[in-house]
């Protein structure tokens, strides 16, 4: 019988949830990249299969909100809890699983819990199954799965307990979507995945990508946008000496917009200082960090 859900992915920042999130959809509904905190929003990802059609919260990872984007993001979080029929907890086997993990997941009584024990291609047999031990008086928790979100390792696995907990038995979305999220957005995330792959920890997460111009009408894209940081510092890093950084940023960019649109792409990069952007609310506001996914 075919059967259909809603299912929340929670974790740390930087467990790998958004690289779990494509490699169940099979297309890139959020953006990745290994510096911690990259998903700012609860981006929708889709699975469909003869059997199934999940429906996966991708939400930002649980932090402490230190400005208004922070708390933007945390009420993403909440807001991804409700009417859901489970959720992934996502854990970082490499670094081992913490007392406060076992805490969060303890608080989650009112869903069934399904631990995703990730990044099982970076530790060896006798780490994993110690750290799986710490699991075992967990009352709550429906199932254990081991996987490589990465290497994709038992995604199949993982699609079977899911499908255990789903109530439902109707399409919410036809079999070519697989994500809700609007061209626009995907674009802009494109943009700052790219971007961020090649800055160091000398720029922290505090850019974003603000979108000028977008025609997609002619046989080649045209697209503009700013990349808006927080320093002149970091406006300088994200430049380069003599432009070659944001040259290179570029290429990236347009490289996986042509791919994405399926045409020629000609992209325009600009650098904006905008010092405390992420406390602002009408920058916010512009950015589409007020706006809600799922009612």
């Amino acid at each position: 019988m075919f059967k259909s859900g809603f299912v929340a992915i929670i974790g740390k920042p930087n467990v790998g949830k958004s690289t779990l999130i494509n490699a169940i959809v099979g297309e890139k509904a959020s953006i990745v990249s290994g510096k911690a905190g990259t998903t700012r929003d609860k981006i929708m990802g889709v699975y469909n299969s003869s059997e199934s059609q999940i429906v996966f919260l991708d939400t930002p990872g649980l932090l402490k909100p230190k400005n208004k984007l922070d708390e933007y993001m945390e009420k993403s979080i909440s807001s991804s809890l409700e009417n859901i029929d489970c959720i992934l907890f996502v854990l970082d086997v490499s670094k081992g699983i913490m007392q406060d993990d076992l805490n969060t997941i303890n608080s989650y009584s009112n869903v069934p819990v399904i631990v995703v024990v990730n990044k099982l291609d970076k530790v060896k047999l006798e780490k994993l199954f110690n750290e799986l031990t710490k699991l075992n008086n967990m009352q709550n928790i429906s199932a254990v799965v081991p996987v490589s979100a990465y290497k994709k390792q038992n995604i199949k696995e993982l699609i079977s307990e899911i499908e255990k907990h789903l109530t439902d038995n109707i399409k919410y979305f036809d079999d070519s979507e697989y994500t809700d999220k609007t061209l626009n957005f995907q674009i802009s995330e494109l943009i700052r995945e790219k971007t961020l792959w090649f800055l160091s920890e000398e720029v922290p997460l505090s850019i974003a990508i603000e979108l000028l111009d977008v025609n997609l009408e002619t046989d080649v894209a045209s697209i503009q946008a700013n990349i808006i940081c927080e320093k002149e510092s970091h406006k300088k890093i994200i430049v380069g000496s003599r432009g070659t950084m944001i040259k290179n940023i570029g290429s990236q960019c347009r490289t996986a917009l042509e791919k994405m649109l399926g045409k020629r792409v000609y992209l325009e990069l600009f650098v904006k200082v905008k010092a405390n952007w992420k406390s602002e609310e009408s920058t916010l506001n512009k950015l589409g960090y007020n706006k809600k996914i799922i009612n």
